[in-house]
């Protein structure tokens, strides 16, 4: 009787080793699936494709314009042949007495590091358009002296983007 006990034994120690093996090349399991994009199968393209980005228009409408500013929501664009590229971007605007102007202007010139004689501060990547008004890296909390403040990225792309001759049009 001591053989059958054995080779009843044996063959449980046989199948739990096929389950323990089965168990250890089973697939890792995904956290979530990645749907309605189908399956995250290699070389295999999603049942539906992704949604495209929105589509980002800005409220300005002057032939060639490269930058765009709106005061009433602070917002400002980068522009390539009508086309929003970057933005959009918050920014404040001239308290009152100090108002920005609002219209077409060209780029007159533009510095990275810019120091106001006027109102003795720094103007980190300064990009002037009206006259002494630009735009630059300034608190947007707060109102300025005419020039459109704007945070730090916002305030560089807009320093590369642009250039002198560049049109830039400012709408309430």
């Amino acid at each position: 009787m001591g053989g059958k006990r054995s080779r009843h034994a044996a063959r449980l120690a046989v199948v739990a080793g096929i389950a323990a093996a089965g168990f250890g090349i089973a697939a890792p399991a995904q956290a979530e699936p990645l749907w309605p994009g189908g399956p995250d199968i290699p070389g295999v393209a999603p049942i539906i494709p992704p949604a495209p980005a929105p589509f980002v228009s800005a409220p300005c409408d002057a032939a060639g314009a490269r930058m765009c500013m709106r005061l009433t929501t602070n917002e400002a664009w980068l522009m390539e042949n009508g086309r929003v590229t970057y933005g959009p971007t918050p920014i404040s605007h001239g308290r009152p007495g100090y108002e920005t102007n609002v219209g077409v202007f060209d780029v007159d010139f533009k510095r990275e590091d810019h120091w106001s004689t006027l109102h003795h501060v720094p103007m980190k990547w300064a990009v002037f358009f009206d006259g002494d008004i630009a735009t630059h890296i300034g608190p947007i909390e707060e109102q300025s002296h005419g020039c459109i403040r704007m945070l730090p990225e916002g305030a560089e792309a807009t320093f590369h983007h642009l250039n002198p001759g560049d049109i830039v049009q400012v709408v309430w």
